[in-house]
């Protein structure tokens, strides 16, 4: 008997080490054919703009999302299920057009600068919150294109869940 409390001790730690390694960071993963939005369960690939992948605890796969303002939607969404480990999405400083954001180029969306308020529509069609890796990449787009300059914190739960008028959206090109 005087082995029970140690095996149960060293039966919790084990769980508890199964619980972090869960809700570790998991690295970005590359965008391939095979993605499917979130949403629209359409490839990603046939869409333009920045996109999302999002971890879940406990899922090894990420969610994919078709545009940025999709990815924040989930996100800030009082009805989002599981629990969020990370949001990534695509640094659209080191994308090399609008109609290519790249595979592998993904940042945490914390860290992204977001030019909200621009012309620039999504791959849903919907517009776009741009994300940049650095302030100054924002600021380019922004003086081109318009928009206000937000952190993610700053993004309002009514400015990626609120109706979209498609009537007056109009496609980027870059």
């Amino acid at each position: 008997m005087k082995h029970f409390p140690s095996l149960t001790l060293a039966a919790l730690l084990l769980s508890a080490c199964d619980d972090e390694v869960s809700r570790a960071f998991p690295n970005p993963m590359i965008l391939t054919d095979e993605a499917a939005g979130y949403y629209c369960q359409m490839e990603i690939l046939g869409h333009d703009g920045p996109k999302g992948q999002l971890f879940l605890a406990g899922m090894p796969a990420p969610l994919w999302f078709s545009q940025v303002r999709d990815g924040l939607a989930y996100l800030k969404s009082p009805e989002q299920e599981g629990e969020i480990i990370v949001l990534y999405v695509n640094d659209m400083g080191e994308a090399t057009a609008w109609n290519a954001p790249g595979p592998e180029n993904w940042i945490d969306a914390k860290d992204a600068f977001y030019v909200v308020g621009s012309d620039a529509i999504g791959g849903m069609g919907a517009p776009e919150l741009v994300p940049f890796g650095t302030l100054s990449k924002a600021e380019e787009f922004a003086a081109i294109r318009g928009g206000d300059i937000l952190k993610l914190d700053e993004i309002t739960v009514e400015t990626v869940l609120s109706p979209v008028d498609h009537s007056e959206n109009q496609e980027l090109s870059e």
